[in-house]
């Protein structure tokens, strides 16, 4: 893709437990071949080391970026890091071309500085100004419970525009292991974001029918029953 036409999704890795919910979604963009920008917190790091073991450097991102999704260097030619510390970044600026951004996993303290309009790290001052471009942007807050404060921050960014996407699994996709629950709430992201995906089995109006095609058991109940 050229640099001229480099239209890109920024994902905003914050320091909620979850960041298997990121990788999901980063590794599903680029199999749709869109372009990311990558923010990853500060908070998040620590996050990743002790989900994963993984130490995320600035200095050799690309090499832990592989490791922590599991794919070689060469398959993030169309990937763009962007230090937390660095509010010269391009997508601070709403000149810069990006396609809208997902904050996944979103900590109540990003919730509440994007509401705000903190702008207290890159990964909040790019959200704002995902907000003020009016173009998409989906908080996937891994929280719970929540008190009425974050309640209210949730609101707000609902009135702001935000889709707001909690970190909630689906079952009736017949989902029956941790990586197809993670890549279940990973779709619903790229869902809100309108990005084609086949991370999961969609409802298509037959109860059971989605755990029959994934292998499950009979029986199987739609959401909500």
């Amino acid at each position: 893709m050229g640099t001229a036409k480099r239209q890109p999704w920024v994902v905003g890795v914050s320091g909620a437990s979850g960041t298997p919910y990121a990788a999901s979604v980063i590794r599903a963009l680029l199999s749709a071949g869109e372009a990311v920008d990558l923010i990853v917190s500060r908070a998040a790091r620590l996050t990743i080391l002790d989900e994963t073991g993984i130490s995320f450097r600035d200095a050799h991102w690309r090499t832990d970026l592989a490791a922590w999704l599991g794919t070689e260097e060469a398959a993030l030619d169309d990937v763009r890091y962007w230090p937390a510390g660095d509010f010269a970044a391009g997508p601070s600026s709403g000149s810069y071309p990006a396609k809208g951004m997902l904050v996944v996993p979103a900590t109540t303290g990003a919730v509440a500085g994007i509401a705000l309009g903190l702008s207290k790290d890159l990964l909040q001052r790019v959200a704002s100004v995902t907000l003020k471009e009016r173009r998409p942007l989906v908080v996937c807050v891994r929280e719970t419970p929540l008190n009425g404060v974050t309640l209210k921050h949730l609101v707000e960014l609902d009135a702001q525009g935000a889709v707001v996407l909690p970190a909630s699994p689906g079952f009736y996709a017949g989902g029956s292991t941790v990586r197809e629950l993670v890549d279940f709430v990973a779709g619903r992201v790229l869902d809100a974001a309108r990005v084609p995906h086949s991370l999961y089995l969609r409802w298509e109006g037959e109860l059971g029918a989605a755990a029959r095609k994934a292998g499950g058991g009979e029986g199987a109940r739609a959401e909500g029953e």
